[in-house]
């Protein structure tokens, strides 16, 4: 007797039923969450302006996701926490309403889970490192983008979100002001704000000080943008 067709349907039915339960579940179950209440009555994650909506495409057309992770992982995992990466681990949560989940893979750069939240990240600081990132952290290993920016000549005043560039950086009389495309992509990463505590991901505490002794230690790396980090 021939078996072979009942050992196909077999094997069939058992792949599609891994599918559905590996795949198809997981998917059905992310797409039921709802935004965390927080003890205030606030809802958490509130999305994103439309703004900052289209500074995801802008984010995705210039494959920032090849350098950067979105994926700040919790205490005994890595150092994310004592660099400043985070107060707490990334979860689905964070991303329930964006159109693109950039997680990564690669940390060229650091991690950009909260990266509008960190104490240097100002709009003026992001355009300055998006136009050159050397001027803001002199060994930034990050390409420039001076096509999101252009330049044009000042007739009357200064424009108001013209970069505030050293002397000799452009052309007398003449100022670089950012495109849509780069004011729409500052806006998404000053939205990258994942540090509010909810349920499945609450607030690391703040590592304890080390006690001070007459020992040289290494220092613990931050995400400030000095000399040495690759924002």
């Amino acid at each position: 007797m021939n078996n072979g067709p009942l050992i196909f349907v077999g094997l069939l039915f058992t792949m599609l039923w891994s599918y559905y339960g590996f795949v198809v579940t997981n998917f059905r179950d992310v797409g039921r969450q709802e935004p965390f209440e927080t003890m205030t009555g606030d809802k958490y994650p509130t999305g994103r302006s439309g703004t900052a909506n289209l500074g995801q495409e802008v984010y995705r057309a210039n494959g920032c996701a090849s350098c950067h992770t979105m994926q700040a992982r919790t205490r005994g995992y890595g150092a994310d926490i004592e660099r400043g990466w985070g107060k707490r681990n990334t979860v689905l949560r964070d991303f329930l309403w964006d159109n693109h989940v950039f997680l990564g893979q690669t940390r060229i750069g650091p991690d950009l889970a909260t990266v509008g939240a960190r104490n240097y990240s100002t709009p003026e600081w992001q355009f300055l490192h998006l136009y050159n990132p050397r001027l803001v952290v002199p060994e930034s290993l990050m390409p420039r983008y001076p096509y999101l920016f252009k330049e044009r000549k000042i007739v009357g005043q200064r424009s108001p979100n013209a970069l505030a560039l050293p002397a000799g950086a452009v052309k007398e009389g003449h100022e670089i002001v950012p495109t849509a495309e780069a004011t729409a992509l500052v806006e998404y990463v000053m939205s990258l704000r994942a540090d509010t505590a909810i349920f499945e991901a609450p607030l690391n505490p703040k590592p304890k000080p080390a006690p001070e002794t007459n020992e040289v230690t290494a220092a613990v790396p931050t995400n400030g943008p000095a000399p040495g980090t690759n924002p």
